[in-house]
Formats: C-alpha cells, structure tokens, sequence
C-alpha cells in the first residue's frame, strides 16, 4: 500500500476512494481500524472512521490507530480527510487531529485544503466559499451539529490547536507547484505547521498535489488528493490496472437523514414525483416509537423506490435538540436509521441510497461492513459502492448530505442497478 488515508465520516471517504480510483489508484475503503493486513494489490486505503462530532480525546485516539495500521501496510504518505465544509466546532475534531497526527510523523508544512471545485467548494485568501457564497452564508451556519459560523479558515483552526497556522495565497497557487513549494518552505520558516493553501480549480489541486510528492502528511477534502497519484505513477508504482462494476438488482430503498439544503431539495423532488415516503419525526425516534422492522416492511412492500427519511427544516431540528438534547436526538434517529438497513437486508434489498454522513456512518457501522469496493461515480463527492453484509452483493450509494442534484436519489438508482452509462 503506497497511500494511507483517514476518513473522519463514511461518506467523506467514499469521496476521497473514489476520487483516488478515477485517477488510477486501486483502492479499498475500509469501515473502522481493520483488525487484518489489507490484500496487497491495494494501492490506496482509506480508512473510514465515524470521527466527525465526538469528543476530541477519542477522535484524536482512533485517527493514531488508523495511522499506525496504514503505517503497517507499508504507506510511505498519509491523508487526513474531511469535509470540504470544514464541518468543526471551535474546539475541533479538526484541528486536534490534524496536529496529533503531524506530532505522530514528525511531520511540517502539513497542508490544509478542504477545497472541491467540482462540488463548488473553494478557498481564497483563506476564506471557504460554498459556489458564491462565503461558508458562513451557505446554510452551513445552520448545521445542527457544527455550525459553521466563520468562514476564514485560517481563523477557525487557529482556535482548535496550539500549532501555528499560516497561508498559502492564490498567486502562490497559481503560478504551479515549484511556486508553491516555496511558498510552503516561507511558510515554514516563519513557525507555521499548518498551512492553509488556497485552491479555485481542479488544476490548482493538481499543482498542489505534484508540489506534495514524498510529503508525509497532508489534509483536506477529496479534492485535495487529485494530484497525488500522478506522483506514484511518475515513479513506477501503479499497476495501471482498473476495476469493473456489475450492478445489482432488487429493491432499491433510500434512506436519509440528512437536513441540509441539498438533501431538503431531493426529498422534495421525491415528494413532487408522487413516489411513496415515511417520515421519521425526531419525537417518535426519541421516544421509541417506531418499530424498525415494520418500517423496513413497508418499504419493501412498495413498487418503486421508497424514502424513509428524517430530513427536517433545521428550525424543526433545533426544536428537537432543545426539547431532549442533541445528543439523545442523533443517538436514537441513527440507531433508527441502523436497525432498519437490518431489516432491509434480511428482506433481501438489492440497492440502498443513504443520505447524511452521520446516517452513512450509522448505517455501515450497523451493517458490519468492514470493506467497500469502490465503483463508479453517482455525483461528485458520491461513487457507487458494493459490499456482501449477508453473503451477497448490496449496492450502495453513500452521500454527504450537500452533494448531488435534486435527482440525486434517482441517479444513484439506475448506477447502482448498473442502467446508467458509468466510468
């Protein structure tokens, strides 16, 4: 294994795997620290933690497990991964894990990049814009769990690590990789660590990932890890042998829930094509009420793609959190959510569309998928996935609740069922 990689949601390292596979990495996305050594074809392994929203200490104690397994696979560079929305509290998880794991490596000029162009996240003079829109005016400052209230993110990692942050402007970025390694090397001679670089395209991430060849540690979102391969390439050390996708048929159910805006406009494109829904309220969650094996019954008893989903206004959400606390409120909406993916594949569901990281995580976790194979790409941010969690073959679609169009629960049917052109 030659790039190690560590996920803190489900969702965010299905990007970052699939986006290692499109530019001809084999790659396998592993759910939770494997207890095994990985096959050794492997060229990229991602490590899909749940690592997002729990406390620091525990964030910081998987992520160093992950990295002393990739460590053991022979990795000779490492990834740290999360969303291109910097979701974080002013107390982290980012920041703390970014710096245990350049602690870890002895590792500096480590790089801060969350940017995704293809899914209109960019950075410029440190300040995160969501298309046209400053992070903090995107919607992401209704986040139920890490509301994003500032955009500069050279000032929100200041306040989650002791470590000096410092920047790497756009006229650095685009004049090319030798310009940016010595905007680094300024960088780092003036006591920054970590260092936030600015990206506006996909070419800008290529440059920056040809200017990290032999870098011990980088971080960001997945676009970050676009240039990374061509480095292993130039070397001699990429197979160059791809990967194919068969789809899987069967019942396709989706489920989400996620309340961000993207997520919010793809439920309502459900509702306004008349296709069956079941909504899960956060008062009947908290309570108990529902019984998850009457609800995956439903599902399966529909004639096409049915919505189980909790994807509230976030006014509604904030409601439910002051009424029983935020945690209790996840806790049960995603154990929920878990105990019905159960369901639905001992009923023998062929195709399951989750929407939410959160969701996501709970869901893999309740399945016991320990590996994902990595298929082609629904959206940007969103590939196919395929995983035996009963001896045969489930097709999934995993989505960070901003990705995808508002036919986003379609699309991913037909991939997953493998009627939509794929690449």
């Amino acid at each position: 294994m030659l790039l190690g990689c560590i996920g803190d949601d489900f969702t965010g390292s299905s990007d970052l795997a699939n986006t290692l596979r499109k530019q001809g990495m084999r790659v396998t996305q592993f759910s939770g620290v494997p207890t095994v050594a990985a096959d050794p074809s492997v060229e990229a392994g991602v490590v899909a933690l749940k690592s997002r929203s729990i406390p620091a200490k525990e964030a910081i104690a998987q992520s160093l497990q992950a990295l002393e397994w990739l460590k053991a696979q022979g990795c000779t560079q490492f990834l740290f991964k999360y969303c291109s929305t910097f979701d974080s509290t002013p107390e982290g998880n980012i920041g703390p894990v970014a710096a245990a794991l350049a602690e870890a490596l002895d590792a500096r000029k480590v790089v801060v990049c969350p940017a995704f162009p293809g899914a209109g996240r960019t950075i410029y003079q440190g300040h995160l814009f969501v298309h046209d829109r400053l992070l903090n005016e995107s919607g992401m400052e209704h986040h139920p769990l890490n509301p994003m209230t500032d955009a500069d993110i050279r000032r929100w990692l200041a306040l989650q690590t002791d470590m000096k942050v410092g920047h790497v402007g756009f006229g650095a970025v685009s004049n090319g990789a030798d310009a940016i390694k010595a905007a680094l090397d300024r960088a780092d001679r003036e006591g920054a660590r970590l260092i936030v670089v600015d990206a506006l395209s996909d070419t800008d991430l290529m440059e920056i990932g040809a200017a990290l060849n032999g870098a011990p540690l980088l971080t960001g979102g997945s676009g970050i890890a676009m240039g990374l391969p061509e480095n292993f390439r130039r070397q001699g050390l990429l197979s160059g042998k791809g990967s194919t996708w068969q789809g899987v048929e069967g019942a396709c159910v989706v489920l989400s829930g996620s309340c961000s805006t993207a997520t919010r406009g793809q439920v309502a494109r459900h509702r306004a094509d008349e296709l069956p829904m079941f909504e899960i309220t956060a008062d009947a969650a908290v309570a108990g009420k529902l019984d998850p094996q009457q609800i995956a019954d439903w599902a399966m008893a529909q004639a096409e793609r049915p919505l189980v989903f909790s994807s509230a206004d976030p006014a509604k959400v904030r409601a439910a959190q002051e009424t029983y606390g935020r945690e209790p409120v996840a806790t049960a909406i995603e154990q929920l959510f878990a105990a019905i993916a159960r369901a639905l594949v001992a009923a023998g569901v062929g195709r399951l569309v989750v929407a939410g990281g959160e969701t996501s995580g709970a869901v893999v976790e309740g399945l016991n998928l320990t590996s994902l194979e990595i298929g082609p790409e629904i959206a940007p941010g969103a590939p196919a996935l395929r995983a035996r969690p009963s001896g045969r073959p489930v097709a999934l679609a995993l989505k960070s609740g901003n990705f995808g169009g508002e036919n986003f629960f379609a699309e991913a049917d037909a991939v997953l069922r493998g009627d939509a052109p794929t690449a």
